[in-house]
């Protein structure tokens, strides 16, 4: 193992809290909806038994089109977005122990909430909230989640 491959399995180590890790623990999952080929980053990485997913702004799947309606209607659309990849890579909503949101207007942080309460009825993920000045397309919301089994 070279420098740098020892360097990233104890960088995975202390991400994951595994006891070891190998570079092979380490799966890049693109996804198959169409359009997703030309997207710069994979859906989700999966470390051992934790699954990143990368942001999701609440466009209609397989397009780069962001739902009419505000923040409500993108919000829904996200966590819809979140809940297919995560169900696409055999987790759940359920094992959801992280996630980080990204609003325009903070202002809609409410709103927001009243959408994603509704995706988690057995336990509620550590959360973060930030604003931020732009999204990519125009979003009004994206959310990062983390997923462990």
């Amino acid at each position: 193992m070279n420098h740098s491959s020892a360097a990233k399995a104890l960088l995975l180590c202390a991400l994951t809290g595994a006891a070891t890790a190998q570079a092979a623990d380490v799966v890049y999952l693109k996804s198959p909806l169409p359009g997703a080929a030309s997207l710069p980053f994979s859906e989700a990485v999966k470390v051992g038994p934790v699954l990143y997913l990368s942001g999701q702004i609440g466009t209609v799947p397989g397009t780069l089109n962001v739902v009419p309606g505000g923040m409500r209607a993108e919000a829904r659309q996200a966590m819809d977005n979140i809940k297919a990849i995560l169900e696409r890579h055999g987790y759940s909503l359920n094992d959801v122990v992280k996630c980080t949101v990204m609003l325009t207007d903070m202002s809609e942080w409410g709103m927001f909430n009243e959408v994603y309460r509704g995706y988690f009825s057995e336990h509620l993920p550590a959360r973060s909230a930030i604003g931020a000045n732009g999204l990519a397309l125009g979003a009004k919301v994206e959310v990062e989640c983390l997923a462990a089994k």
